[in-house]
């Protein structure tokens, strides 16, 4: 339930719901991006908002799919063993975005654009890479500030609690898709100085022309 600060004489915020209706591959973006369609309405009648001053903490909800065995050999950096899921298996944070929404009445809808990265430090990013097929489950947590009219017209301010949400779930294909427009078969794995430098002079020593072949000639050296 939405709380309000309690202004004397004034009604109290419009509660809002919110849902996401869509997922997919944000077009024509510099950097790899996610885009979500939510919708956000008012509960009961129709209210006019003026604005909405909206925070989002996107997780995945690791817990609400199943795994093949080539996923669970992947996601062994994120949550051990397969053995030990029952007790490693948990959701992940993936990121907090804030989006002023603009006057509505009743309902409308935003776009909510997630900037993604290849980097598979990150565990985000390397639950995502895991994944073979399927969906991915995420949950939305929505709140902020409401701004709204009251009823002598002057400019009120409520808050959105942390009780509303919504989930989704994000066909893998999806983030896929967007990987490959952008590093099209790469990968990216981040190295300390020291270690680059390394390989650097290891790349120079051997005359090697790419990193593929400097990879190929550690690994055969094994």
């Amino acid at each position: 339930m939405s709380t309000t600060l309690p202004i004397a004489g004034s009604a109290f915020a419009p509660e809002l719901q919110f849902s996401v209706n869509d997922g997919g591959v944000l077009e024509h973006a510099v950097v790899p991006t996610l885009r979500f369609g939510v919708q956000i309405g008012t509960v009961g009648a129709a209210a006019q908002v003026r604005s909405v001053a909206l925070n989002v903490e996107v997780r995945i909800a690791a817990t609400r799919r199943s795994y093949v065995e080539a996923e669970r050999e992947k996601l062994v950096d994120l949550f051990g063993q397969p053995e030990e899921w029952g007790r490693n298996l948990k959701t992940l944070h993936w990121t907090n975005i804030t989006v002023q929404v603009p006057s509505f009445t009743g309902t409308t809808e935003i776009e909510l654009p997630i900037t993604c990265t290849y980097d598979l430090e990150v565990s985000a990013s390397r639950y995502f890479d895991a994944l073979e097929d399927g969906e991915v489950p995420l949950e939305f947590l929505f709140s902020g500030t409401v701004f709204y009219s009251g009823a002598d017209g002057r400019l009120q301010v409520g808050r959105i609690g942390w009780d509303k949400d919504a989930e989704y779930r994000l066909p893998v294909s999806a983030w896929r898709e967007m990987i490959d427009r952008y590093f099209p078969d790469s990968a990216w794995i981040r190295l300390r100085r020291v270690e680059f430098d390394r390989l650097v002079a290891y790349k120079a020593r051997h005359t090697l022309l790419s990193w593929e072949q400097v990879v190929e000639r550690l690994l055969a050296d094994e």
